[in-house]
């Protein structure tokens, strides 16, 4: 039988990371640590189970066992687990970088292509984020800009703050500021294409290496007018709880819960959820089994679970793989919400391919 999973956390070790995650429960391991890998399945990355019957066993190696039993029908387009969710500790600025869609990641590097979404767990007074390329910014004008040495002139920065998200669709230039901690969703990907690393170098004295051909062929360069920010759509409120859909798009739907006593979910034997607890803690229950939950964990719901319930006084991110004709518009607009309304309020369901 099936049940909530956790999982160890796999470190990161990368130049620009801290000791910040302590600040969420993490037990780091010593040394810089830049991002925790929560729910992988991934070459470069790969969670174990570490609670109940299957403790030990990899995600991969129960996905081969159970299939849709874990990631229902909605998830199972993808080989093995389709997404990736990190804690991340920008202890300094991350890269300028960008990351390739589906088609061009498979047929350039064999991996998946790279959407993901920020929501912001922290951040120091001031602190930035690199989102897109300002206004007008045309192709000729960054090649010549990276010629010269000056893409920082390019860049559009827009300033974040605790509570912040942030919707990153492949081929939006992107950057993660230094004194930001973040929650991370993504497809499971690990293909990054760095544009400018500050002219940085590694622990050996070594530049870390660009990608600048590549990435030249991938960045969206239609989209330096992109909104920013959004509100979010609140689909139910009473004295205990409160939902918002954050992010939506083909790949994942982001969701805020904020519960301060007792809430039923329904997989539907459809989808898997994920939730990430950002504070607070809670339990949550199936049938018989509960599994505790608390800050800077997260916890896996098979989709072949059904019901279950969340209890406790916590703030959670739930991630799944969504219908978005069933699960967003149909749902939403049954409430009495215009489509338009929609669209303008949850990132990501505006996003245009690029047509560079």
């Amino acid at each position: 039988m099936l049940y909530p999973l956790k999982f160890h956390p796999v470190y990161k070790d990368y130049i620009w990371g801290g000791r910040n995650l302590s600040k969420f429960g993490k037990q780091l391991p010593e040394g810089k640590v830049a991002e925790s890998w929560e729910l992988a399945c991934h070459p470069d990355g790969m969670s174990v189970v570490r609670n109940g019957i299957y403790e030990g066993r990899t995600l991969k190696s129960m996905i081969e066992e159970f299939g849709g039993d874990i990631v229902g029908e909605l998830g199972a387009e993808s080989a093995g687990f389709p997404l990736l969710i990190k804690l991340i500790d920008a202890n300094d600025r991350l890269s300028v970088q960008v990351h390739p869609d589906d088609e061009f990641a498979k047929a350039h590097e064999g991996d998946n292509g790279k959407n993901e979404m920020w929501y912001i767990l922290d951040a120091k007074p001031g602190a930035k984020l690199v989102y897109g390329l300002k206004k007008g910014i045309t192709k000729s004008d960054f090649e010549k800009a990276v010629r010269e040495n000056r893409i920082e002139d390019c860049l559009n920065y827009i300033n974040v703050k605790a509570g912040d998200f942030i919707n990153i669709p492949a081929g939006l230039i992107h950057a993660i500021g230094d004194g930001i901690i973040l929650a991370e969703i993504q497809q499971s990907s690990n293909v990054t294409y760095r544009v400018y690393d500050y002219n940085r170098r590694d622990a050996h004295g070594n530049l870390r290496p660009l990608h600048i051909e590549k990435a030249m062929q991938v960045i969206n360069f239609n989209a330096g007018d992109i909104k920013y920010p959004y509100e979010g759509l609140e689909y139910k409120r009473s004295d205990n709880v409160s939902l918002k859909v954050l992010v939506a798009n083909k790949h994942f739907c982001v969701e805020l819960y904020k519960i301060s006593g007792n809430i039923t979910q329904e997989t539907n034997f459809r989808k898997f959820h994920a939730y990430i607890c950002i504070a607070g803690s809670g339990e949550i229950g199936y049938q018989n089994e509960r599994v505790s939950i608390g800050q800077g964990e997260t916890v896996l719901i098979p989709a072949c679970i059904g019901e279950y319930r969340i209890k406790g006084k916590l703030t959670l991110l739930k991630t799944y793989v969504p219908d978005l004709d069933a699960d967003i518009y149909g749902k939403l607009m049954e409430m009495g919400y215009k489509k338009e309304e929609i669209k303008e309020k949850i990132a990501g369901l505006d996003w245009q391919k690029p047509n560079n």
